[in-house]
């Protein structure tokens, strides 16, 4: 059945959006905004047009390219309890961070991508591109293979059908057998683990948080040197980020999910 042109329209804005999201700060210019996402230049210009007047997008004026508008934020701080959550968040990952001595992440679920709502620790870590905002697909990172743990069989395989294509379309198969790589490994040990599978000398490790339905709606992540945090601490780890996890966890279900449920 064809879906309604309005509601073909709305998908595609939000798809725009979406999309524009990905490069919050280089922008996109149009011609490659149109090719990511499927449509033609005139289209894509009418639709940005359409959302820069409402301030849904930006258009940069030294470069023309197009960038994530203010109205997002706006929209966002209407948000029961995420706040809260984000704000009691970001003390929890600081502390784990001092702890251990790492870099400490917090990815969200965003359908098939995670976005990055809170990163403490050192400013830089060499090979690590994850910054706040960042938004990529579940696959591409431990803390999204975390999370991909929690769903049924079904919903991981459509999930990770949908990232291997955005992979492909991005960077082609270059890292498939990388990926592939982190994901039989976390598989084995019953959660997220990269000892330098993607990025040489990196290590990362990452649990869910698990929301009311039981799947991880986020995940905790601790990145590091190999030399800081080699194979032979996995349980140490594993107990420090499991620990922290459940403190969110009961954080979420005090100021995110009761409001969800309707519950004063």
């Amino acid at each position: 059945m064809d879906m309604p042109s309005g509601t073909q329209s709305l998908i595609r804005g939000i798809k725009l959006l979406r999309v524009l999201a990905t490069r919050g700060e280089l922008g996109w210019r149009l011609s490659d905004l149109a090719a990511a996402c499927n449509l033609d230049k005139g289209t894509a210009h009418r639709m940005l047009s359409a959302l820069v007047e409402e301030r849904l997008v930006q258009q940069r004026t030294g470069d023309r390219r197009y960038l994530p508008g203010p109205l997002l934020y706006e929209l966002g701080l209407s948000l029961p309890g995420q706040h809260d959550f984000q704000a009691a968040a970001e003390v929890h990952l600081a502390a784990l961070a001092r702890r251990m001595r790492g870099t400490t992440l917090l990815l969200m679920r965003s359908g098939n991508e995670y976005v990055c709502s809170v990163r403490a620790g050192p400013s830089r870590v060499p090979g690590l591109m994850v910054e706040k905002g960042t938004r990529r697909p579940l696959f591409t990172s431990v803390g999204g293979v975390a999370i991909l743990q929690t769903l049924s069989a079904d919903e991981a395989e459509d999930v990770l059908r949908n990232n291997v294509d955005q992979e492909v379309a991005k960077r082609g198969d270059a890292r498939l057998a990388a990926l592939e790589k982190m994901r039989k490994r976390s598989a084995r040990h019953g959660f997220g683990i990269n000892l330098g599978d993607i990025v040489g000398g990196l290590h990362a490790f990452a649990v869910p948080v698990h929301g009311p339905d039981g799947k991880g709606f986020s995940a905790l992540c601790l990145v590091g040197t190999s030399e800081g945090f080699p194979e032979e601490q996995l349980a140490v780890i594993h107990e420090e980020l499991e620990n922290v996890a459940r403190i969110l966890e009961a954080d979420a279900a005090h100021m995110l999910f009761t409001h969800q449920r309707g519950e004063a």
